[in-house]
């Protein structure tokens, strides 16, 4: 058995492992201790490559961009636990519902102001399955519409900046893009890519989504209008969706675009770093929830351990995936996953268009920081080496891992809606109703390879090169 045999069989042992649902963290590091010691044993592992272990765990504590995780994890809970959502959902329903296609417009809407703002799927997609799902049955929907609707909507916040996913990316393509300058024989990287280049970048295909989503629902709602019919004589709801004026609905809106605004904003002008703009968004979403009376003590003990848990669950699993990395490298499994891709015919576009594809399937079964932590580490050099822009590949790796939410049989987002759904909502309506936004997404994904100055025109408008 050769060094590269053992680092793969250690990876299919650990794909094995986590769909059989062991927890994630230990899993990673369990397996890379595991293997470690067997190839130690017969000689195809040396043990003292472990020592680099700590120096890594040092570089994470060091990396100031990760410190915007927790930062925007509290924001987003804050903004939850205040109520904005509701609200917002209220008046976009007041505003749009007794149009045909006008609940899911509202959705939509709703989803993607949520998704800039709190940036957290499982909230948003109860929040809204709590609220909306019931009075989109009510009013003739089809369960399917609505249920891939809101699932889809609630999605948005991991593309749509700032967004916890972009930060996480950021941080792993830093290093990609170093080891790619060494693969080149290079000092320095070509393209230095942060935090705030994977925001800019991120802004128009997260508007381009919504724009799609939107398109189809009103496409629809003009080509089978039974499925999405206008909110007209609904039992119990025709105070939710009387008139409302322009100004009322803006006074409903003001709260969250102004944290938007001030958050991204602050990003995208300079005037703050991704973790300076998190501390801003974490006490403006504070001063909303103290401006609506709705905090309290109670709030704050669950917004702290809601962030607590969140915050944890993503450090350990950061941790664990170091060194699950580490050993594979030891092993000699990156240099093979280097090979295949420069062998492949088709040369880069093959090499990009099967390391989509594998992320595309892996969602099916993993989470996306599952994903992040563990796969693309041995790709991005590669891809980057070969001549992508690590701007492109990590919103093109963004948009792939949203999917990851809404594929049968482990979308989390399938998840979330069917622990709200009434009974009248079939779990197989969920998972039918995901589908053509699947498939949206797919489109965005190919939109951008046909035009990454999709990607990187505001960049390179805000900052230059």
């Amino acid at each position: 058995m050769t060094p590269e045999i053992m680092g793969f069989a250690m990876f299919g042992v650990t794909m094995l492992v986590l769909l059989l649902g062991f927890p994630v963290a230990l899993t990673l590091a369990g397996s890379a201790l595991l293997f470690a010691s067997l190839g130690d044993y017969f000689g195809l592992f040396n043990l003292g490559m472990l020592a680099l272990y700590p120096l890594r765990i040092f570089g994470i504590m060091k990396a100031e961009t990760l410190v915007a995780v927790p930062l925007f994890i509290f924001m987003g809970v804050m903004l939850d636990k205040s109520d904005i959502a509701a609200q917002l959902l209220e008046a976009m329903g007041r505003l749009f519902g007794k149009r045909p296609g006008g609940l899911g417009i509202s959705v939509i809407v709703v989803g993607a102001l949520l998704a800039a703002s709190t940036g957290i799927v499982g909230a948003t997609v109860v929040t809204m399955g709590l609220m909306s799902l019931p009075v989109m049955l009510r009013a003739g929907y089809s369960p399917r519409l609505a249920s891939g609707l809101i699932c889809a909507s609630g999605t948005l916040g991991q593309i749509i900046p700032p967004s916890i996913v972009l930060v996480l990316l950021a941080d792993i393509l830093q290093g990609a893009n170093e080891q790619a300058s060494e693969l080149k024989g290079e000092l320095v990287p070509d393209n230095p890519v942060t935090a705030i280049d994977l925001f800019a970048g991120a802004l128009i295909p997260g508007l381009m989504l919504v724009g799609l989503y939107l398109a189809y629902q009103i496409l629809i709602a003009f080509i089978k209008p039974s499925t999405s019919p206008a909110l007209v004589g609904v039992n119990k709801t025709d105070e939710a969706v009387g008139d409302i004026g322009v100004g009322e609905t803006l006074r409903v809106i003001a709260a969250p675009l102004s944290l938007i605004v001030v958050v991204l904003g602050s990003i995208l002008t300079g005037i703050a770093t991704p973790t300076e703009s998190a501390a801003v968004g974490a006490v403006g979403a504070t001063v909303l929830a103290i401006m609506g009376r709705k905090f309290n003590l109670d709030v704050v003990k669950a917004v702290s351990r809601e962030t607590t848990k969140i915050s944890s669950m993503v450090f350990i699993i950061l941790l664990g995936a170091s060194m699950f990395s580490l050993v594979f490298r030891g092993f000699g499994g990156d240099v093979v996953v280097e090979e295949f891709l420069h062998e492949l015919p088709g040369g880069p576009a093959a090499a990009m268009l099967l390391v989509m594809a594998v992320m595309f399937f892996l969602g099916f079964f993993l989470d996306f920081i599952e994903i992040i932590f563990v796969i693309v580490p041995i790709v991005a050099p590669i891809l980057i080496a070969v001549g992508f822009d690590p701007l492109w590949l990590g919103v093109m790796i963004g948009i792939n891992l949203q999917t990851s939410f809404l594929t049968p049989p482990f979308g989390f987002a399938l998840f979330y809606l069917r622990g709200v759904a009434p009974d009248a909502v079939k779990t197989a309506d969920i998972y039918r109703g995901v589908f053509p936004f699947i498939g949206i997404q797919v489109l965005g994904l190919a939109l951008i390879w046909i035009f990454p100055d999709i990607v990187l025109w505001l960049p390179g408008l805000i900052f230059g090169g």
